[in-house]
């Protein structure tokens, strides 16, 4: 059931401590916590004080409440000639999932990846979040079997 009540907007940068808090509700849910760096003071700085920001995201508002976050990226060229927009995170706070929440921040996101023009979005989803990838299947989206997926840690 969908709630009308729930605003959907981009967020501001007086939103950086409550954004946080959702992303570090994110890591305990994808099992990273241990790793977490983020503070409230870098979402501020990445997002909303460089220029161009580092990510940009679009919050789900409750009363002044934050209960889902968007984040993502553009990818300014791609072999389409045109970027691409990368969702790095999509949560919803526990108890406002079920309300349409992530489908409508998802269907804000498209509306963002058609206005700046760009040909696909693209995101990962973790092996074991069937409740995730349901989700994305319901939407329409494809799972991209054709590539892997390889990190390089340059730190150790």
């Amino acid at each position: 059931m969908e709630n009308k009540e729930i605003k959907i907007r981009q967020a501001v940068e007086a939103d950086s401590e409550k954004i946080w808090a959702l992303m570090q509700e994110l890591a305990i849910f994808e099992k990273y916590i241990d790793v977490f760096a983020i503070t409230p003071a870098i979402v501020a700085e990445s997002g909303f004080h460089k220029n161009p920001p580092d990510f940009r995201c679009i919050v789900a508002e409750d009363h002044e409440r934050i209960v889902g976050i968007m984040v993502y990226y553009f990818i300014p060229y791609t072999l389409h000639n045109r970027p691409d927009i990368y969702m790095k995170e999509l949560y919803v706070a526990e108890a406002y999932r079920g309300k349409k929440i992530g489908e409508r921040l998802m269907n804000q996101l498209k509306k963002e990846a058609l206005s700046h023009h760009c040909g696909q979005i693209n995101w990962k989803v973790a092996p074991w979040n069937e409740a995730g990838k349901k989700f994305y299947k319901r939407l329409g989206a494809t799972e991209n079997t054709e590539w892997l997926n390889y990190e390089w840690d340059i730190q150790k």
